[in-house]
């Protein structure tokens, strides 16, 4: 019964997600040619929450828990698990006076509206999996950007995204790279529950009623911090409450860096 009012809802979502993106790419296009950087930015940060409101039709909830006053006196590192696509707006909604950035894979910067436009002007990283160099350098531009800014940078350390809800361990390599590259940076870990339901019959339908939940955790700083250890430390912190990981924490080491 729940998928059978789950198609129609389905319907509306994807008319209005689709209408939305489609009227912010020209609002976008026109804030950064015309207006720059800060309108560029707003109008993303209001994308986002039209995306949000978007899958309110489907009986979506959203909790955000942030007690942290998190100043922009320092470049920020937010370490999240990664459950599925809609992981990402409430990030940009609720953090937006931190200016989150994205390393996303180079094929997402074209093809999609107000999407691809966003990671390619915004500020975001985009990498090319088969170019290792390409990579570093997108990356290394992308630091020296923050560290002279103090914005922040959104990754999800474990590689994929979690299609069952049970997280997978972090690989080390991106994360140890950007703790090396950003010194001076704090870690936001912050936990995703829960949106991996939206998907649970695949793209279509997407399931209703879910309630999707990201909690903020302390913010950890990267200075005088071993990376390795840091690794491990953020990775508990993040995965600790699942239930699957806690059994195994006290066991857990440091997972290889994968490629």
């Amino acid at each position: 019964m729940r998928k059978i009012f789950a198609y129609p809802l389905s319907v509306l979502f994807y008319l209005a997600f689709g209408l939305t993106i489609c009227v912010f790419h020209p609002i976008q296009w026109v804030c950064y040619n015309w207006f720059g950087y800060q309108a560029h930015k707003k109008s993303v940060d209001y994308l986002n929450f039209s995306i949000m409101r978007c899958l309110n039709l489907l009986g979506t909830r959203f909790t955000f828990t942030n007690p942290y006053t998190i100043k922009r006196d320092q470049p920020i590192i937010i370490v999240a698990n990664h459950q599925g696509q809609w992981d990402i707006p409430p990030l940009i909604w609720y953090l937006r006076r931190i200016h989150p950035k994205f390393i996303s894979k180079i094929e997402l910067g074209k093809g999609i509206p107000s999407i691809s436009y966003n990671l390619r002007k915004g500020g975001s990283a985009l990498i090319d999996r088969k170019d290792k160099r390409q990579s570093i350098l997108a990356i290394r531009d992308l630091t020296r950007t923050l560290n002279a800014t103090n914005r922040s940078v959104v990754i999800f350390p474990e590689g994929t995204r979690s299609k069952d809800g049970v997280p997978k361990e972090f690989a080390t390599g991106g994360l140890i790279t950007l703790f090396k590259s950003m010194p001076t940076a704090i870690v936001l870990p912050v936990t995703i529950e829960n949106s991996y339901k939206l998907m649970r019959w695949g793209g279509f339908p997407q399931d209703i009623g879910v309630h999707v939940k990201h909690t903020v955790h302390e913010p950890i700083p990267v200075a005088g911090a071993d990376p390795e250890a840091l690794v491990k430390q953020v990775q508990d912190v993040v995965l600790g409450t699942f239930p699957e990981v806690r059994k195994h924490q006290s066991k857990s080491v440091i997972p290889q860096t994968r490629p």
